[in-house]
């Protein structure tokens, strides 16, 4: 799903009603009813200052925290502290800085963002529904056909893009009373379809497994108790699934045999994880979260966070691939959001270069690779959405896919 910084935590925080005793009718800050677990994700990320490659997406995350909770003044501080940097975070398109958009102060530091980060653009757009309130999240590429799956989460549906550029549906809306269909994959070694559905407003989640013709074969849905949203997976070629649960904050190995969950170790706690992609090996696994890139060995369990060096970030990424050594990145957790390709050292978890291809994005989520063309969502519309409900129908446009050529 789309999950940058501010829209995560607006929808975690702000839209939920205040709690009880809460006054904001004369004046007094409407404080979420959540507004301890924002505090303890401060507590976590001022933690981790000095010990992640990344500070300035630390600092970035405090930023937009503070800002959730209505402090001004440590918000201000925190995201000229990231500005400074030079990375490429542009607070100028988050909704968590609503308030801060006639400050001087803000002015400024978004002025100079611009300045070290000019409008880029080298892509084209090859596809517009016709359906306005798709809310699409995953794009996978079916080579045998020549075609593009898409996932839709407001009506809980997958389409088929054929060759000609026309749409079709593949799982209708109402044929297994789906949850919200996210993160899609074709499996490698029999062309079948496996996807995350996840509802936010009652944290469910389910594993989906389709065949070629779009029949349901099998649901996989969590066993625990507590919320889950599975968000997006990749599938190796022996049948193994990775994917990553963003409200759990983990990622986990799905067995098909035994259809277990299994929870993966990484040298941090992962915050709100959410790409994922494995090297065409399958030797290395890259796993995606707010404060960065994380890179497991898939032989020895081991694993390290991919230093992207300075002037630079790999955080919040939503769509991640893996494409001749380099990491493809759909990062919209980076207040306004863009396209970037990372060249790794031949370590893998060193950054090289980083090319930015498309800039000045709203609402991208995820995409696909199909030679060394990057399609992905333009305008997922996730702002405008809030859980099941649509915020603002005046504001629905046909989706966008665009293509972008990968370097």
């Amino acid at each position: 799903m789309a999950r940058r910084a501010g829209l995560l935590l607006l929808l975690v925080a702000s839209t939920l009603p205040l709690a009880e005793g809460q006054d904001d009718v004369r004046g007094a800050p409407a404080e979420p009813v959540d507004a301890a677990d924002i505090r303890a994700r401060i507590a976590f990320a001022e933690n981790l200052l000095g010990k992640t490659p990344d500070r300035g997406a630390i600092l970035y995350f405090l930023a937009v925290s503070h800002a959730m909770l209505e402090e001004t003044l440590p918000s201000i501080e925190r995201l000229q502290q990231c500005v400074a940097l030079k990375e490429g975070f542009d607070p100028s398109g988050d909704s968590a800085f609503a308030a801060f958009k006639s400050s001087p102060d803000f002015r400024r530091m978004v002025e100079q963002v611009h300045k070290d980060f000019p409008a880029v653009n080298e892509s084209r757009v090859t596809f517009t529904s016709v359906e306005r309130d798709i809310f699409p999240e995953g794009l996978e590429y079916d080579p045998s056909s020549d075609s593009f799956y898409l996932s839709s989460m407001y009506h809980p549906k997958i389409f088929r893009i054929t060759r000609d550029g026309k749409s079709e549906l593949f799982v209708p809306a109402a044929r297994y009373s789906l949850l919200p269909v996210l993160g899609i994959r074709m499996d490698p070694a029999d062309g079948t379809i496996w996807s995350d559905s996840s509802s936010g407003d009652t944290g469910r989640s389910e594993l989906l497994h389709f065949d070629r013709t779009g029949a349901l074969l099998a649901r996989y849905p969590t066993a625990e108790n507590r919320k889950h949203e599975f968000n997006d997976l990749v599938v190796l070629r022996g049948g193994t699934i990775f994917l990553t649960d963003t409200l759990a904050n983990e990622v986990y190995r799905f067995d098909a045999g035994t259809h277990t969950f299994t929870p993966l170790s990484t040298p941090r706690e992962l915050l709100f994880p959410n790409g994922i992609a494995v090297t065409d090996d399958e030797n290395y696994l890259y796993v995606a979260d707010q404060l960065g890139v994380l890179r497991i060995d898939l032989k020895t369990d081991e694993s390290a966070e991919v230093d992207p060096g300075p002037h630079n970030t790999v955080a919040g990424v939503d769509g991640l691939y893996w494409h001749k050594g380099s990491l493809v990145a759909v990062q919209n957790g980076i207040g306004t959001p863009r396209v970037a390709v990372f060249r790794l050292a031949p370590d893998g978890i060193h950054v090289v270069k980083a090319t930015v291809l498309v800039n000045f994005l709203s609402t991208p989520t995820t995409g696909a690779i199909r030679g060394d063309d990057f399609y992905f969502i333009v305008n997922s519309q996730a702002d405008n959405l809030n859980g099941s409900h649509i915020l603002d129908v005046t504001r629905l446009q046909p989706v966008r896919i665009a293509v972008v050529h990968l370097p």
